[in-house]
């Protein structure tokens, strides 16, 4: 197991705990699962060492499970977790060279549209953060403002450099979905991240095999 880093678990847990109106509510944590095999654990340092890169993606299966980065009820996502492969010093650089820069990320708040098939509106966002200094570690960031979101909205991560949070080595039963035009899957030279709010964009690529290492925690509405 990576090693958890809990001074942004408990800031979160003291903000969700100070809100007088949450008698009665849920918490939750959108996008966990118990224990897989393969292990959920990021790719790097190994080799290959692969990341996500310059796009925003969703997990949209894990076995079974269609709906695991689908808010189970409305309410407010109060923070966001990511597992992060510790990649080697010549990986870094390679990445910071290649994918525009030190990584990055953030989550974002998505909600499918009716046509055209596999639209995406972008609901909301949180801030980004700088990554490097939690490499090989499991952190959980609490939001300053809760993002509101309903029923069925998809929490997604958004990356616009390069974050070493990609478990590989599932069957493909497993996968995850980007914002990339359907040309570019097999690219990561464009920018593909999801950022003007309340714009929608089709989620051409879907990559099988891998998933995407990050969670939110959602407190219900009472």
């Amino acid at each position: 197991m990576m090693k958890r880093t809990y001074l942004a678990t408990l800031a979160s847990l003291a903000l969700v705990l100070a809100v007088p109106s949450l008698a009665g509510a849920t918490i939750s944590e959108v996008g966990v699962i118990p224990p897989t095999t393969p292990e959920t654990t990021p790719s790097c340092p190994a080799s290959p060492c692969l990341a996500v890169s310059r796009t925003t993606g969703f997990q949209v299966k894990v076995a079974t499970n269609t709906t695991l980065m689908n808010a189970p009820k409305a309410g407010s996502v109060v923070a966001w977790t990511i597992s992060l492969g510790r990649p080697n010093a010549t990986q870094v650089k390679f990445f910071d060279a290649n994918e525009g820069g030190e990584a990055e990320a953030g989550i974002a708040i998505l909600r499918a549209e009716k046509k055209p098939n596999l639209t995406y509106k972008l609901i909301a966002s949180s801030p980004l953060v700088k990554l490097k200094k939690y490499f090989g570690k499991t952190v959980q960031f609490p939001l300053e403002r809760s993002i509101a979101v309903r029923k069925g909205d998809i929490v997604a991560l958004t990356v616009p450099t390069w974050a070493p949070a990609l478990a590989l080595g599932f069957g493909k039963d497993t996968s995850w979905r980007a914002s990339r035009e359907k040309k570019q899957c097999a690219s990561t030279s464009s920018q593909s991240t999801q950022t003007s709010i309340g714009a929608a964009v089709q989620y051409f690529c879907l990559y099988q095999t891998a998933r995407l290492t990050y969670s939110a925690t959602l407190v219900s509405t009472p």
